[in-house]
């Protein structure tokens, strides 16, 4: 079942959604200011391109005052943009019965990419 969801995730929008991440994360590691900033794109886009069968969940001692401070740069710089589009797509998911589970993975990709930080794939 993990990998339909993938492959029907991959047809509507989601290998869309992860090159996305991957481009604007190649951008942002132009400058060293913004490495940090692209590598959590670089993470929200793996995560895109396969969520079902994974999860994003805190890391070990995590949240830490670091990664609480760069995700507050982050949602000033208005990354929260990403979590607006993720709402959108996930609430068009879940108009029908079939597009629940994706629209759940929407959501969870919204929380994610407003708190990305301290984060990693499992």
């Amino acid at each position: 079942m993990r990998f339909l969801g993938n492959i029907i995730w991959l047809i509507f929008g989601g290998l869309i959604i992860a090159v996305i991440y991957y481009i604007v994360g190649l951008l942002m590691c132009i400058t060293i200011i913004g490495i940090p900033f692209g590598v959590q794109l670089f993470k929200l886009g793996t995560y895109a391109l396969w969520p079902f069968g994974h999860d994003l969940v805190n890391g070990p001692g995590e949240p830490g005052c670091l990664s609480t401070l760069m995700n507050l740069v982050w949602i000033l710089l208005g990354w929260w943009e990403i979590a607006a589009i993720h709402l959108a797509c996930g609430l068009l998911f879940c108009i029908t019965i079939v597009g629940i589970p994706w629209g759940l993975r929407h959501f969870r990709m919204a929380l994610a990419s407003v708190f990305p930080f301290g984060k990693e794939i499992r």
